[in-house]
């Protein structure tokens, strides 16, 4: 079967064509164009970004399909997000794939953003496939999930205010760093040897005496960590010298957290294998640090590579696939969602 997918949620205009059946997916083409331009406003501008997807779309889905040496009539359905996400940048991708579905013939299959995130990592390493713990960090979502099956997910825990992809971008902010911060963050985290130690944040939401029944044992909350940061910004003599020493140490208290819930998840539930997704999932820092505490208890780590780790239509083809195998399709009444949750959750 071959499935088109279509990613228009935030700032990246992606088409991807997949081919196959099961957890046996080759992926033909991946074509993504980044909108640069927000850049220059430290953010995404949301009217900037939907204009941008209008007049990007059709080249890029015809980019994909010539790469892929896929003509139209090939394909077997069309997948698209429509939630969560910009809602102007989510009709754009709705709009085209409900069009471009109907004029051929194929489905229409609406896919969860972070749905695709879950999938993104199997389309490099083929065991990363269920059961397994799932942390899924991202600009605008931090979730932790224990995946039974593809389709079946308990929610675990979620950020109760700043995502992480957020604190990071938040942080690199008042440390006067370019957008999007993370990888400006990290890079001046690896780069604070000789730091004198003076900086070092709590970890959030981290208790010894928290039970799984805890309200806050898997949640995280990471508001009070960048005003931490706030304050030793205000109180450094110079900002200049100490930016490395307090990337660094926001950087630790953010990845130990992270650590620490997803290793409760995958004790709690006897996971051998964890599996990130989403754009943080590009921090090598903590991709070593979630191997350095879990792979000497047995529980192998799976992260996507950073094209894959960002938005991207090939893990929207790949979750489009899935639903498709399962008989479920969109009607031309799809639409779009600025929040909604993953489809499949299941009593935790």
């Amino acid at each position: 079967m071959r499935v088109l997918g279509i990613e228009t949620s935030c700032d990246e205009t992606s088409a991807s064509v997949l081919e196959g059946r099961g957890d046996e997916v080759a992926q033909r083409s991946l074509v993504i164009l980044s909108q640069d331009v927000h850049r220059i406003f430290g953010g995404v501008v949301p009217e900037m970004a939907s204009r941008a997807h209008v007049t990007a779309l059709v080249p890029v889905v015809e980019q994909a399909l010539s790469d892929a040496a896929v003509a139209r009539a090939d394909l077997d359905a069309v997948a698209v997000t429509n939630a969560p996400g910009l809602v102007g940048a989510l009709l754009v991708g709705v709009s085209f794939a409900k069009a471009f579905a109907f004029a051929l013939g194929v489905p229409v299959i609406g896919v969860h953003h972070m749905e695709g995130h879950l999938f993104a990592t199997a389309l490099e390493h083929p065991e990363a496939v269920p059961p397994f713990t799932a942390l899924l960090v991202s600009g605008g979502h931090t979730l932790l999930l224990d995946v039974e099956a593809w389709g079946q997910y308990r929610l675990l825990g979620r950020t109760r205010d700043d995502a992480a992809g957020e604190a990071f971008d938040k942080v690199a902010k008042l440390l006067g760093l370019p957008y999007p911060g993370g990888p400006h963050v990290e890079r001046l985290a690896a780069e604070r040897a000789g730091s004198d130690g003076r900086f070092r944040f709590s970890r959030p939401m981290v208790r010894r005496d928290q039970e799984p029944t805890d309200p806050d044992f898997y949640d995280v909350s990471f508001s009070g960590l960048k005003t931490a940061v706030l304050n030793a910004v205000k109180s450094s003599s110079s900002v200049e010298a100490d930016r490395g020493a307090i990337a660094g140490a926001f950087q630790d208290a953010l990845i130990d957290t992270l650590v620490e819930k997803t290793t409760r998840a995958a004790r709690q539930f006897g996971r051998g294998r964890v599996v990130l997704g989403g754009g943080v999932a590009c921090n090598q820092t903590l991709v070593r640090a979630m191997r350095d505490r879990l792979e000497p208890r047995g529980v192998r780590i799976f992260a996507p590579s950073p094209r894959l780790a960002t938005d991207n239509a090939a893990m929207i083809a790949r979750a489009g696939l899935f639903h498709l195998e399962r008989g479920e399709q969109s009607s031309l009444d799809l639409n779009a969602f600025a929040s909604q949750p993953i489809p499949g959750f299941v009593a935790a």
